[in-house]
């Protein structure tokens, strides 16, 4: 072992680069029985989904083999699975009614061509710019027309190729009910509905089959041995299966064909890749390496699959949340669950089609229509009302309704484009007076176009009093930011005192002078601080105390307490254990850039791991090792030291003799940190780029690489260390640089401190932050 286990910081790729070229894997058996699992679910979906769009019933299985082969072999996300979606069905259904089957295939080898040239300019990222709402409002949009024409289905009529047009059937159809298709669909929707809660022991074994096989299989044994004369899955011999055609139609509405499906197929996709990336990393247990996904390659890939689909007579291809969520849960680990998926499609469109005709077509529609119901989420619609972004939602769903999806997401864009200028353009400016204080609340964005007001609302503020200015938005320009400085410069000036508070920042004048008052805000950005309790009365720390306290009860607790009642709920779950130094100026949280519940703290005077049989009565960091591998499951540790260590600065200048102290007791644990330094100069760790600055600095180097060895040898390290379930690190941060340096082997086996550059850690904060919440949720079928 080295001295601390290589980290993955200098060669992790950033999210959603491609990764490097992986190694032929042999199938294994997770990927096997994920691929079953798979095709449980898309095999009665797919011939739902052709039925839903009134393509040829074997369209459905086509896409659903293609998908699997061709997007699962060559696309940029391993585990997602692709193939006829629910997404697509409204607007394949409108093209076969325009221009028949054939020429629908040929617009979907169009499409997979555009999609071939989209991955070719490297463009996938910009399909993550459309806002979430719309994106949730075209989903429901489309599940409510699915939802809508299925039903004529399940009270055993046909459906009319508007929504409009089938709403107003609907009591005409509901007057004229066929007995054996309502009880079949009954019967479908019941399965469908009960088996994912059938309790017990018996429920968690016969949860493991998708319902939706259970639900199609019980309706189309009972309608086999009860006789019933209802119309069932037709599916024709291959030798007179259509294959596309040249389009023929008008050139205009065509291209607008080819648009509406490589928008609808694409963006579909690659959200649904980023969605994928997230269940994978929130996948409980030890992870297989699983590459995040390369969006231009999933790009390339979904057109590929369409050119081949649309050729050989199938619906067009996205990737399909329901499939991939199934795929993930069931434990896939590389893209050979999705590939045999597809071949297991292809074996049941050869070999089981008797089996197959027996299913009655209102069972398949009853799980159709079950699909468009659950398009429409609740939780989508609670994520856009917390964000204020309904009237966007609104008009997608309903302009994809009423109009088309083409029309609906053109809306929607068009919705949420007027509604930001009007949120950038729109500030309330309010001055009111309380209790001698001059309150001026700014509600709104702050640009340039709001200065005149705001200039107007700061000159009712008389001249020596004292004015709080609330500034409750998320974005200030410049002139403004001007403004506002400029008007603060002047009233201090002039004896009056201002306060700048906002929701999220906290503005300061240029020069608070040394009578400013401190107000820490917790969890915003710092600077300039000065600590509230230094050199203080004790009767003003205990002030200080309350008032910070009671800050944080009024300013932080509101915004984090969802969060601390989930951790609350989950209990502890920490990815490292942290051992690090008392020091005050070490903030952890930090310099890690963690949240609450990741890091399993262990501070102590000089970062210091007493080896076994060596505690002498303290047995603190012992414990403290053995609960979090043993009791949390930490997978790794890491000891930090840091700059200007006064344990440290102790050792070197500790007189030998005198009384044993506490202290000094506990700084013998850093001896052998002092004999390595003084050893063999081979042994000593080194800063990469510079030497260390001193002895304490060089001391500190030393004491890390010492106190990894001093974890070693306990016995609960040992063991997670040769199961391959825990890994060590060395840190060294220094404090007047705010400098990260992480402890790796060179060469010839020294010990080098790395420092940790900003560069690529920014870039790929922003990309996960431009990313976060831009992927729909795989819990609908969608």
């Amino acid at each position: 072992m080295t001295a601390c286990a290589p980290t993955h910081t200098h060669h992790s790729h950033p999210p959603h680069s491609p990764p490097r070229a992986p190694r032929r894997r042999p199938v294994q058996g997770a990927d096997l029985s994920a691929s079953l699992a798979v095709f449980l679910i898309a095999l009665p979906l797919s011939l739902g989904i052709a039925l839903a769009t009134g393509a040829p019933l074997q369209a459905g299985l086509v896409a659903a083999a293609v998908g699997g082969l061709v997007a699962g072999r060559l696309g940029g996300c391993p585990l997602q699975v692709s193939g006829p979606a629910a997404g697509l069905t409204v607007v394949t259904a409108d093209l076969i009614h325009r221009y028949g089957w054939r020429t629908t295939c040929g617009i979907t080898v169009l499409a997979g061509l555009a999609q071939l040239g989209l991955g070719c300019l490297r463009v996938a990222r910009g399909a993550l710019a459309v806002s979430p709402a719309v994106v949730h409002g075209m989903l429901a949009g489309i599940g409510v027309t699915i939802a809508v024409a299925q039903l004529h289905i399940v009270l055993g009529g046909s459906p009319d190729s508007s929504v409009l047009a089938n709403l107003r059937a609907l009591p005409a159809q509901l007057a004229a009910l066929d007995p054996a298709a309502v009880s079949m669909s009954t019967m479908t929707l019941t399965l469908l509905l009960a088996w994912p809660r059938v309790p017990g022991r018996a429920g968690r074994l016969l949860r493991g089959v998708p319902a939706a096989l259970v639900a199609v299989t019980g309706a189309t044994v009972t309608a086999a041995l009860t006789g019933l004369v209802l119309p069932r899955v037709d599916l024709p011999t291959w030798s007179s299966h259509a294959l596309a055609g040249l389009p023929e139609g008008p050139g205009l509405g065509i291209a607008a064909a080819v648009l509406t499906t490589t928008l609808v197929c694409s963006v579909q996709s690659l959200l649904g890749a980023v969605a994928v990336d997230k269940l994978v990393a929130a996948r409980p247990g030890p992870q297989a390496h699983v590459g995040r996904s390369d969006l231009d390659r999933e790009l390339l890939g979904q057109g590929a699959a369409n050119i081949v689909s649309g050729a050989l007579g199938g619906l067009p291809v996205a990737g399909v949340a329901v499939r991939s969520t199934a795929n993930v849960n069931s434990g896939a680990v590389s893209r050979n669950s999705t590939m045999l998926h597809g071949v297991f499609v292809v074996v049941a469109a050869l070999l089981m089609v008797p089996l197959l005709e027996w299913i009655p077509l209102a069972s398949l529609a009853a799980l159709v229509m079950a699909v468009g119901i659950q398009m429409v989420s609740l939780n989508h619609i609670r994520t856009v009302t917390r964000h204020r972004e309904v009237l966007v939602y609104a008009a997608t769903t309903l302009g994809v309704v009423i109009f088309g999806v083409l029309e609906g997401v053109a809306l929607g864009v068009a919705v949420a484009v007027a509604l930001a200028l009007h949120r950038l353009a729109h500030t309330r400016i309010t001055h009111t007076e309380k209790e001698g204080v001059h309150h001026v609340h700014v509600r709104g964005q702050l640009t340039f176009l709001a200065v005149p007001r705001l200039s107007r609302a700061l000159h009712l503020v008389p001249q020596g009093v004292h004015a709080v200015v609330e500034l409750d938005g998320s974005f200030m320009d410049h002139a403004a930011y001007e403004s506002l400085q400029d008007w603060q410069n002047t009233h201090t000036a002039r004896g009056g005192t201002a306060e700048l508070t906002g929701r999220r920042d906290r503005f300061r004048s240029s020069d608070p002078g040394p009578s400013a008052v401190c107000r820490c805000r917790p969890w915003t950005p710092w600077r300039n601080h000065q600590a509230c309790f230094a050199q203080a009365p004790t009767t003003l720390v205990t002030h200080e105390l309350a008032r910070g306290i009671s800050s944080f009860q009024r300013n932080t607790a509101p915004l984090v307490r969802e969060e601390l009642a989930r951790l609350a709920r989950e209990g502890q779950r920490p990815s490292q254990l942290f051992l690090t130094c008392a020091d005050s100026r070490l903030v952890t949280s930090m310099i890690t850039s963690s949240g609450p519940g990741d890091l399993f703290v262990v501070r102590n005077i000089g970062n210091l791991v007493p080896p076994p049989g060596e505690e002498h009565g303290d047995h603190s960091v012992a414990a403290a090792i053995e609960y979090a591998v043993d009791v949390l499951g930490v997978r790794s540790i890491t000891v930090c030291g840091h700059s200007g260590c006064g344990a440290m600065q102790a050792l070197l200048t500790a007189e030998p003799g005198g009384a044993v102290t506490p202290l000094k007791r506990w700084l013998g644990h850093g001896r052998p940190s002092l004999a390595r330094v003084a050893g063999d100069h081979r042994d000593r760790p080194r800063l990469a780029g510079r030497p260390a600055a001193d002895a304490v600095e060089q001391l500190c180097l030393t004491n890390v690489v010492q106190q990894l060895e001093h974890l070693r040898a306990h016995d609960t390290v040992a063991r997670a260390l040769a199961a391959d379930a825990l890994e060590l690190h060395g840190m060294y941060f220094h404090v007047g640089e705010a400098q990260a340096y992480l402890l790796e082997r060179s060469g010839d086996g020294t010990a080098v401190f790395e420092h940790v550059e900003g560069a690529a850690g920014k870039e790929a904060g922003e990309e996960a932050e431009q990313e976060s919440g831009r992927a729909p949720e795989l819990r609908s079928p969608v």
